[in-house]
């Protein structure tokens, strides 16, 4: 007899079969970028970066000067808008909080023993508390893969619904880790678990010990998300990461996400790129010069 859990996965109607997924991705990719490129999409997607410091040399000092370039492009570049968010490691919040001066840019902190999940679930609770108290408007955690894998659905949902709560008014993003997960069956039950325990963003990548992002990880996921609002009216972000570096790469997640969840989710509430290298990109391509601003 299967559990509520298992029975949540079966019930999804989402495809699973890798080929096929792979021809949908090829056909809207094939049919649908083309249009998208062009400077208003540009625009908006540089709306939808998470810009992010992740590095093991990251200090005080140097995320304050990382913060200090998204007040400036405010300053240098009124005519554009601004990135989404600053993603940070969790005990860098109150620096953020305490140098940004953009209004309308978000504080993302990663928790819960990232990038590898691997910590005491009373570790990842009071990180995440700790991030949201120091100001973190937005909390990036990665589903337990182990508990995953040997079938603990129940421990990888439990998990989820904690943290969720130590977030308290912070939003929470899941990271699939969709590189480990690999076939289009597992991230369709990965989605389906964290978006029934109460996750307000699926995210595909840590970019770190496993392949980043895939437009077929992406091509899943949203259709969860799709079945999930059509199922309970809440509607889920989605965030692609890892390696996403080009601005013809960010276009062809735009035109995922604009063909499989529509109109609605064209907005950096509900769509988000975790990048460091893309901001200059698009920059560049915006401003038709090669621009290294951030």
């Amino acid at each position: 007899m299967s559990d509520k859990y298992t029975q949540a996965i079966e019930a999804s109607k989402v495809i699973t079969d890798d080929a096929a997924v792979a021809a949908a991705v090829a056909k809207i990719v094939d049919e649908k970028v083309a249009e998208n490129r062009n400077a208003d999409v540009y625009k908006f997607l540089f709306n939808c970066i998470d810009l992010t410091t992740l590095k093991s040399t990251d200090s005080p000092q140097s995320v304050a000067d990382f913060t200090e370039r998204v007040n400036a492009f405010d300053e240098e570049h009124p005519e554009l808008p601004n990135v989404a968010a600053i993603c940070v490691y969790p005990n860098f919040a109150q620096v953020v909080r305490a140098v940004l001066e953009v209004s309308n840019v978000d504080i993302a902190c990663v928790s819960g023993g990232f990038p590898s999940s691997q910590t005491f679930s009373e570790v990842k609770v009071a990180e995440t508390a700790l991030a949201v108290d120091g100001g973190a408007d937005e909390i990036d955690i990665v589903l337990n893969l182990g508990n995953f894998f040997d079938g603990d659905y129940e421990g990888v949902c439990d998990e989820i619904e904690e943290l969720k709560s130590a977030c308290r008014e912070a939003r929470l993003k899941v990271i699939l880790e969709t590189g480990a997960l690999k076939t289009a069956a597992n991230i369709k039950a990965a989605s389906v678990l964290s978006l029934y325990s109460g996750a307000d963003f699926l995210k595909t990548s840590t970019g770190k010990e496993f392949p980043g992002a895939s437009l077929e990880a992406a091509y899943v996921m949203c259709q969860c998300i799709k079945e999930y609002h059509e199922a309970t009216g809440r509607m889920v972000g989605f965030k692609c990461s890892g390696g996403v570096a080009s601005t013809a790469e960010a276009v062809a997640y735009y035109t995922i996400v604009k063909e499989v969840l529509g109109e609605k989710w064209l907005t950096n509430e509900y769509f988000r790129i975790g990048a460091s290298r893309l901001a200059n990109n698009l920059l560049s391509d915006i401003l038709g010069t090669e621009t290294k601003f951030f």
